[in-house]
């Protein structure tokens, strides 16, 4: 083990970033990583918004994660903040008939998707309904 003066355990560590910067190389492959990574994530979220949960949730993960290495990330997390904002508190203010008519609304996106994924004729499969093939998607038919 080395011995260290003390004026040299004084001197701070360059930082994550920094050790970055040093290495092009380290540098464009965690930039790929983040970019993977953050993708993968943002796109989890868009699947997931009409479903519930938290899909909005997972979306701005996704762009915060983009965000940590690109601007136009960090751009969007942004607008898509202010937006959903807006569009909540619109929600808040309008009438019970129209919460109702989008959350109506929502749920046929989330049958629709069910529907198209062929979920519908699966789940009719397991309780004996398979001769139900109007619930079998024209994608996997």
């Amino acid at each position: 083990m080395e011995n260290l003066s003390s004026a040299e355990e004084d001197e701070p560590r360059p930082g994550f970033r920094a050790r970055l910067e040093e290495k092009p190389t380290l540098r464009r492959t965690y930039r790929i990583g983040v970019a993977i990574l953050g993708g993968l994530v943002l796109i989890a979220g868009i699947v997931a918004i009409p479903y519930p949960g938290p899909g909005w949730l997972i979306v701005f993960g996704g762009l915060a994660i983009l965000a940590t290495e690109f601007m136009w990330a960090k751009r969007v997390l942004h607008y898509a903040r202010g937006k959903y904002d807006a569009w909540t508190d619109w929600l808040g203010r309008q009438s019970l008939i129209v919460r109702i008519a989008v959350l109506l609304a929502t749920g046929l996106v989330v049958l629709a998707t069910l529907y198209l994924l062929n979920a519908l004729y699966l789940v009719a499969g397991w309780v004996g309904l398979d001769r139900w093939t109007w619930l079998q998607s024209p994608l996997f038919g």
